[in-house]
């Protein structure tokens, strides 16, 4: 889809955490047209743009869901925030990134997230249970604390509603009550410690990974080792944080019986 430029309502800001808020935008429906796991530009100012993962998959409502990180020690979050709190309307430049969900593809996904790196998961979800509801999903969320994991309500009705759906929240910091549900398992650590404990064999999977370019690229050399195809791959840090090769040749999991 070619980038375009438009204005939208501001319908609703919603505080989710005394960190994350949920902002909620309305434009023309055709206007507001992208793939799931694309993200779109906001408009701080004249010559300053900030791109943020589109929350929602595209549903021709002319909806648009955005999941903001508030940062007052950085300029550009107490800026947006101060914006939020008086605009009626926002620009945008929308869609962005090649990180879209491959319609094509019918491979098991494994959706790799931490922080607000959700949204672009939640997206994908959606169009996921709306599109081809039988296709297997694994959705990782990670966060230091579980408190942190604003919208975990939501993966765990997927998981309840939908037997081809699992949830696996990892945290950093031990849960002061168990992680438990349907379909729903919890792990102690960072997040490539957790995929390496738990994950066997990634050959046949869709991969989307949403998250820091240290994060990313620590899951793409653990998953390396689980066989991990470079095509079958995707995460918007390949773009803007590039590194070569993307997946490497060998990967950094070291197991007993395996190299």
């Amino acid at each position: 889809m070619t980038p375009r430029t438009l204005t939208c309502l501001v319908t609703e800001v919603e505080d989710l955490t005394p960190d994350v808020f949920r902002v909620q935008l309305e434009g023309r429906p055709e206007a507001v047209a992208h793939d799931p796991g694309q993200y779109l530009e906001l408009k701080l100012a004249e010559d300053l743009w900030v791109p943020f993962s589109i929350a929602n998959a595209h549903a021709g409502d002319g909806t648009i869901e955005l999941h903001i990180q508030h940062w007052p020690e950085r300029d550009n979050s107490a800026r947006l925030r101060e914006l939020l709190q008086v605009a009626e309307r926002l620009t945008l430049r929308l869609p962005g990134g090649d990180c879209g969900l491959d319609p094509d593809s019918t491979r098991p996904l494994l959706l790799i997230a931490a922080g607000t790196g959700f949204s672009q998961m939640k997206a994908i979800v959606e169009a996921v249970l709306h599109e081809a509801p039988e296709r297997e999903v694994d959705l990782w969320w990670a966060a230091r604390e579980r408190r942190d994991l604003y919208l975990e309500r939501l993966p765990r009705e997927w998981a309840a509603e939908h037997a081809n759906v699992r949830f696996h929240v990892v945290t950093e910091v031990t849960p002061e009550e168990a992680v438990e549900g349907e379909r729903v398992s919890g792990h102690r650590g960072r997040i490539d410690q957790a995929l390496a404990e738990a994950l066997e064999d990634v050959s046949g999977h869709d991969v989307y990974i949403s998250g820091s370019p240290g994060m990313v690229y620590t899951c793409v050399d653990v998953l390396a080792s689980l066989g991990l195809a470079s095509s079958r791959v995707f995460s918007d840090v390949f773009a803007y944080a590039p590194r070569d090769p993307i997946v490497p040749t060998l990967g950094s999991l070291v197991r007993e019986g395996r190299p």
